[in-house]
């Protein structure tokens, strides 16, 4: 489970880093939002804001957000980067960001990579070992059946359900994301995070637990830089527990 995690961790994760998870959120909605300002009409827009309402995102910060991407308020500019390299001990590390500023945050980028032992490669470079993948990720409960579930979701036209300790994961292709994603909801279930990721074909570990530390420490990094929205890597362990 070291591409997720368990819900307990990465809630923890989040919860510590509530501010910039709220800048995050608004970028992204503001991006969204360039494409129309109305979530019935434009499916990246609701996902987006729903994602910021799952971490209690105020509707005015959500608000002035959408009035940012269409124009209705003076703001920045956002453009998407994308930056694929190595961690510590082989590790393929993929990062997105959203970013006013391209010259600040390749630096910052790069010299995370550095100082953590890490190599920032080039394009294409990781890429190749990770799909596109929609991933939905529902809790478990006691009132969830998982049979229902299972068969809710294929019916929506997702691929697969996996279980874990603490939760069921649903697999689909992009294009099928945002149906399925929307189905689960409007059929009553939770959903506890829900984004079309890049998933790892292959895996790869430091064997050194001071490797292991840095590789965690170089992703922490990482995700508090305001401009980065994800970082994702093929690391068989759970670093969030590191």
């Amino acid at each position: 489970m070291g591409r997720h995690g368990t819900i307990a961790g990465r809630k923890a994760a989040q919860d510590s880093k509530r501010a910039a998870m709220f800048t995050k959120y608004a970028r992204a909605i503001t991006v969204a939002a360039k494409a129309g300002g109305d979530p019935e009409y434009n499916a990246t827009l609701r996902l987006a804001i729903e994602k910021a309402k799952a971490i209690s995102m105020p509707n005015d910060n959500i608000t002035r957000a959408i009035k940012k991407g269409t124009g209705e308020l003076a703001g920045e500019s956002y453009e998407e980067l994308s930056f694929e390299g190595y961690g510590v001990g082989g590790v393929a590390v993929i990062v997105e960001a959203l970013t006013d500023n391209n010259n600040r945050t390749t630096s910052a980028v790069r010299s995370t990579f550095d100082k953590y032992g890490g190599n920032l490669g080039t394009p294409g470079c990781v890429s190749y070992m990770f799909s596109r993948k929609g991933i939905i990720v529902i809790e478990k409960d006691d009132n969830i059946d998982e049979d229902a579930l299972l068969e809710a979701a294929l019916e929506a036209g997702a691929d697969d359900m996996v279980t874990h300790e603490d939760s069921f994961e649903i697999v689909t292709e992009p294009s099928a994301y945002t149906d399925v994603h929307h189905a689960l909801l409007d059929a009553g279930y939770e959903i506890a995070e829900s984004d079309v990721e890049y998933v790892p074909s292959m895996e790869a570990a430091p064997s050194d637990p001071q490797d292991i530390a840095k590789l965690a420490k170089m992703i922490e990094i990482l995700e508090d830089n305001d401009d980065v929205q994800k970082v994702y890597t093929n690391c068989s362990i759970d670093l969030y527990e590191e």
